[in-house]
C-alpha cells in the first residue's frame, strides 16, 4: 500500500531518502509526462475527430485496451489527410512542458544520469522535445507522409515498427546494457498503461499525474504538483 509522504505525493515499496547519483539512467514517456498534450489527439482535432481519437487514447492509456497497437491504429486511420502544417500548429500552440519536467531533468543530468526518452507519440514531437532538454536518446513512431499529407500509417524502422509497452521496456534493458548498467540503477517515469513495462523493468518507477492503474503499481506517485516534486526523495 502506497504511503502519503507529502500532499499528493505517495511512495512505495522503498524508503526515502535515495541518491540520485546512485542511478544511472533515467528513461521518460512524453505525451502528459514530460509534455501537457497527448499529441495524436491534438492532431486529431483538425480532422475534426478529436473526440473520437481521445476516447481511444484515453481508453488505451487506462489500460482498458489491452492491444495498444491496435488501438493506435485505429486512431491513426482518422489521421489520414491531415496536412503536415497540422504538426506544426499543434508544436507551436499547444505543447508546452509540463511544469517541474526541467528542473527535474536537469537534475538527472546534473547527477550524471543519461537520459532517454520513449514515446508510443511521433518523432516529429519527441525529436524537437528532445533538442529543446538536451536528452541523450530517444525513440518514437514516425508518421508517413506522402504528397504533404499523413497516410494514416507508420514509417517501419530497422528495429520495427510501432513503439508500445514491450517495446519500451526492451528499448530501456537495451541501454542499460550497452551501458553496462543492471536496470535497477534505471529509472523509469510515465503516466499511461504502456508505460508500466517499463517501469516495472526499472529499479525505481515513478508515475506523474497517472492514470488509477499506474499510480497502484508506482514506486513513487506525483498527483499533484511538478514533476520536480521527485526530488522530493532524494538526498543531495
Amino acid at each position: 500500500m502506497a504511503a502519503e509522504i507529502e500532499p499528493g505525493l505517495f511512495i512505495r515499496g522503498f524508503t526515502p531518502p535515495l541518491r540520485l547519483a546512485d542511478y544511472k539512467l533515467v528513461a521518460f514517456d512524453m505525451d502528459s509526462t514530460l509534455i501537457n498534450i497527448e499529441c495524436i489527439d491534438e492532431i486529431a482535432e483538425v480532422a475534426g475527430r478529436k473526440a473520437q481519437v481521445a476516447a481511444i487514447t484515453e481508453a488505451a492509456m487506462r489500460g482498458e485496451i489491452a492491444d495498444y497497437r491496435d488501438s493506435l491504429r485505429r486512431r491513426l486511420e482518422m489521421l489520414s489527410g491531415v496536412p503536415v502544417s497540422a504538426l506544426e500548429a499543434v508544436y507551436t500552440r499547444h505543447l508546452q512542458l509540463n511544469p517541474g519536467v526541467e528542473i527535474f531533468v536537469r537534475a538527472c543530468q546534473a547527477a550524471g544520469l543519461k537520459t532517454l526518452l520513449i514515446s508510443g507519440g511521433f518523432t516529429y514531437f519527441s525529436e524537437r522535445v528532445r533538442a529543446r532538454l538536451g536528452l541523450d536518446f530517444a525513440r518514437a513512431n514516425m508518421l508517413e507522409i506522402e504528397d504533404g499529407c499523413l497516410t494514416g500509417a507508420l514509417v517501419p524502422r530497422p528495429w520495427g515498427e510501432v513503439v508500445d509497452g514491450a517495446e519500451k521496456r526492451r528499448v530501456l534493458l537495451e541501454v542499460a546494457e550497452l551501458m553496462g548498467i543492471a536496470p535497477a540503477h534505471a529509472i523509469a517515469v510515465g503516466d499511461g498503461a504502456n508505460d508500466l513495462p517499463m517501469m516495472a523493468a526499472a529499479g525505481l518507477s515513478i508515475a506523474f499525474h497517472p492514470k488509477p492503474a499506474v499510480r497502484e503499481q508506482a514506486m513513487l506517485s506525483i498527483v499533484e504538483g511538478g514533476m520536480d516534486r521527485a526530488l522530493t526523495v532524494f538526498r543531495a
